[in-house]
């Protein structure tokens, strides 16, 4: 039992989505730090804030209100998103994917070279019989 739970936890999705999770939420309140104090300042030279604060591009609409498109939470979200993947991707994929290459190098089972030609498929073998087969009966 404690074998298998073991294999389960070292497949790497769990461990993976873990991290992500744990990761993400630690380092969202970093990137959104970053971005309301160095982002939204740079918005906030090229547009005025609104009525309401909000920063962006704005056009008036249909019923003589203030639209604003508000940049900074969506550069927030792009911004965030891509953190947190070049992190958890550099902090844990990457070093995983290696730990896995160098244990399957231990273990023997290394990937074929790219010289040594592939071996025909269980069903491409069947294939050939069955020709060799039917060449054979017609003689």
């Amino acid at each position: 039992m404690i074998k298998g739970f073991k294999e389960f936890i070292l497949r790497g999705n769990v461990i993976d989505l873990a991290v992500a999770v744990v990761i993400g939420a630690a380092f969202t309140a970093v990137v959104n730090a970053i971005v309301s104090s160095v982002i939204t300042p740079l918005i906030s030279v090229f547009y005025k804030p609104a009525e309401n604060g909000e920063v962006g591009p704005s056009i008036t609409g249909i019923y003589g209100q203030e639209v604003v498109f508000p940049l900074p939470a969506l550069l927030s979200a792009i911004i965030s998103f891509f953190a947190v993947a070049l992190v958890v991707y550099l902090v844990f994929v990457y070093p995983m994917n290696r730990w896995k290459a160098i244990a399957a190098a231990r273990a023997g089972v290394n990937e074929p070279a790219a010289d040594e030609p592939k071996l025909p498929t269980e069903q491409e073998l069947l294939v050939q019989i069955r020709d060799l087969l039917e060449r054979q009966n017609k003689l």
